[in-house]
């Protein structure tokens, strides 16, 4: 039987990736369309998906904070890891101001301002930052994950797949993006 994963972070974080990418989609196309009838629809979508953002952002941050002090890792991937706390935390404010205020002032269908509009296309800029250093942890420092691959000098494989013919084998033996660091320590 397979084991659990041992923190929840890589689960919940696509919840406000995916509620603050549509909030903001949402919010251009509601102002773009302020005077056609879905404009209101569209803006309720809106202030919905920006609702629901802040709110699953702050399990993304809580679920992160426990990934963060529980993960193995080595010095750069502790360099990378507090680059990407950063922007997280400083991304959840940023929500949770906007979504605050748009709760207090705004009405569910209210047409976005184009400066609240705007507002949220920069919170979103911050989430796609954000979820950029989170996949720099996983992908160049290796983080969170249970077991790193095996290099085996020379071993050779075959493909399976629309990049690669068939018949067309080749080595992974020397590649740097192959290669990875086993001395892991915690902090």
């Amino acid at each position: 039987m397979p084991e659990i994963i041992p923190n929840l972070h890589p689960l919940v974080v696509h919840f406000p990736i995916a509620l603050i990418s549509l909030s903001a989609l949402f919010h251009v196309i509601a102002l773009a369309a302020r005077r056609k009838p879905y404009a209101h629809h569209c803006a309720t979508i809106a202030h919905s998906m920006l609702w629901l953002g802040a709110l699953s952002a702050v399990f993304a941050v809580v679920f992160g904070w426990v990934a963060f002090n529980s993960v193995n890792h080595d010095e750069s991937g502790h360099v990378a890891m507090l680059v990407h706390r950063g922007w997280a935390l400083a991304t959840l404010a940023v929500l949770i101001a906007l979504a605050g205020w748009d709760a207090w002032r705004s009405k569910v269908d209210t047409v976005p301002l184009w400066w609240f509009t705007a507002a949220v296309i920069g919170a979103w800029s911050m989430v796609a930052v954000t979820a950029w250093h989170g996949g720099e942890l996983v992908y160049r420092h290796g983080l969170g994950v249970m077991a790193l691959p095996a290099v085996e000098t020379g071993h050779v494989h075959v493909h399976d797949d629309a990049d690669h013919d068939k018949d067309s084998t080749h080595s992974h033996a020397g590649d740097e993006k192959y290669e990875h660091s086993t001395d892991w320590h915690e902090h």
